[in-house]
């Protein structure tokens, strides 16, 4: 990165964040994203991940800064030093996951997730699903509210609210974790290499439909989930040094909140 980096500020579109972006582009200037160093992104976990599902075939480094509820994926917000903060930032390397769900009406629908893809029942009937890895079956029916794979980035995001185990970063695996497991009722998921492909077969879908979501892209009735880890896709997210990723990674298990 250059001294003076040209920057692309983006920002959600609460208040505080358009406030930040007005006063950071009166300092530093403004840039596209594709005639940008670096994009720092203003915002939440969400907002972040609609930046890295926007622009990041750019290829660009991502800095964000947390002006939203949630901020795992962002720094602190200052307005002072920003392009100090960006030469001291350590990167972080995060390859998304793709999934290709088939649905009743025989459309194949594709979308890539840097959380996480979850599958999810749509009525009040549990669904019925049949896990398969590498094209051997693992699981022939799993009785569940639902089931994802998450990335070691996503693993503390819904893959810990639903009781998966958090991923250290550059451990070449992933999480599958059931979301409220009726059978096997002890089942508590698997951490899978990370080449693993996974596919889902939803069993009786028209009694029992169920949803798709990767990231915040939903496919409704779907019957078959491929998901595997792109070979070719990856982004680059700068932190803090004293607030790397790794290191919120290791304070969240050892946090009592």
């Amino acid at each position: 990165m250059t001294q003076t980096p040209r920057i692309a500020f983006l920002a959600s579109h609460t208040e505080d964040a358009q406030s930040a972006l007005a006063q950071l582009v009166e300092r530093h200037g403004q840039h596209a994203p594709a005639e940008a160093d670096v994009v720092v992104a203003l915002g939440g976990d969400g907002f972040m991940l609609q930046t890295l599902h926007r622009h990041g075939t750019l290829g660009k480094p991502v800095y964000g800064m947390k002006l939203g509820t949630v901020g795992f994926l962002m720094n602190h917000h200052s307005p002072d030093g920003l392009l100090e903060r960006l030469q001291a930032a350590e990167p972080a390397v995060l390859r998304p996951l793709e999934m290709l769900a088939q649905t009743e009406s025989g459309a194949t629908v594709g979308s890539l997730a840097y959380n996480e893809v979850s599958l999810l029942r749509q009525t009040r009937q549990a669904a019925h699903i049949r896990i398969e890895l590498n094209g051997q079956t693992r699981l022939d029916e799993l009785i569940c509210d639902g089931v994802l794979v998450a990335t070691p980035a996503g693993s503390t995001a819904y893959n810990f609210s639903a009781h998966g185990p958090i991923l250290p970063l550059g451990a070449n695996v992933m999480a599958l974790t059931p979301i409220a497991a009726f059978r096997p009722r002890r089942w508590r998921g698997a951490v899978l290499k990370a080449d693993t492909e996974v596919r889902f077969q939803v069993l009786d879908p028209y009694k029992r439909p169920v949803s798709a979501t990767a990231d915040s892209h939903e496919v409704r009735d779907v019957v078959e989930v491929v998901i595997r880890e792109s070979h070719d896709r990856t982004v680059t997210l700068l932190f803090d040094p004293e607030h790397n990723l790794e290191e919120r990674m290791l304070a969240e298990q050892f946090t009592s909140g």
